[in-house]
């Protein structure tokens, strides 16, 4: 009987605490971790914001193009969930061609190098955070890691994703982590770039996952 009473309790609990959720029109969906556990949520009710880094031009395996990879997967990101858009903007590898691109990303990072990006975001107004860019060695483009080092995205939620051609997530979510030890970093999601401009069903499901 006691046992009995103690359960009803719990119920009772559980159905009040859904539908204060329901009243408030909060909507929360539980993630994986960057580690594969399953503890943090994501409140879609609250804007989102899409950083990421795209490269229009030259793409292995998908050939030259006027719109990045990652670009068009942060636009599915934009029209599914309704979240803003702060693109990374640097010209310093317009026009090239792949392989030399390939040499002097290569170079960037193990100099360790900072290239310099063009524009602001206020990122005091957003929880949640996409952060998306092509793999490059493993892991995200060197000037990915200037935006990393100019703005503090600490308390956070933060989901990586990428465009590659066979590196998956690589490195990203890693150092993600590493740049950002006190925010909340979730497994992320990793699209072929061959695939970008017919995988929206792709980047549907994931957000779907996420509760959008």
């Amino acid at each position: 009987m006691v046992e009995n009473m103690r359960v009803g309790k719990y119920l009772i609990a559980a159905v009040a605490l859904l539908m204060s959720m329901a009243c408030s029109g909060r909507r929360v969906a539980s993630v994986s971790m960057e580690d594969g556990t399953m503890e943090a949520t994501v409140d879609t009710t609250k804007k989102a914001l899409v950083v990421f880094f795209s490269h229009a031009g030259d793409n292995y395996n998908v050939g030259k193009n006027a719109v990045g990879n990652t670009k068009i997967v942060a636009g599915y990101i934009h029209e599914i969930a309704g979240a803003d858009l702060f693109e990374i903007v640097t010209h310093k590898y317009d026009d090239m061609a792949y392989k030399p691109l390939t040499e002097l990303a290569k170079k960037e990072q193990e100099d360790g190098e900072l290239p310099e990006f063009e524009g602001e975001v206020d990122v005091t107004k957003y929880d949640t955070i996409f952060i998306g860019g092509p793999v490059w060695w493993g892991t995200y483009p060197q000037v990915m890691f200037s935006f990393f080092k100019k703005y503090d995205l600490s308390g956070k939620t933060l989901i990586p994703f990428t465009t590659h051609e066979g590196s998956g997530l690589g490195r990203c979510a890693e150092d993600v982590k590493k740049a950002y030890p006190k925010a909340t970093v979730l497994k992320g999601f990793s699209l072929y770039g061959h695939e970008a401009r017919t995988g929206k069903a792709k980047v549907e499901k994931w957000l779907k996952d996420l509760g959008y």
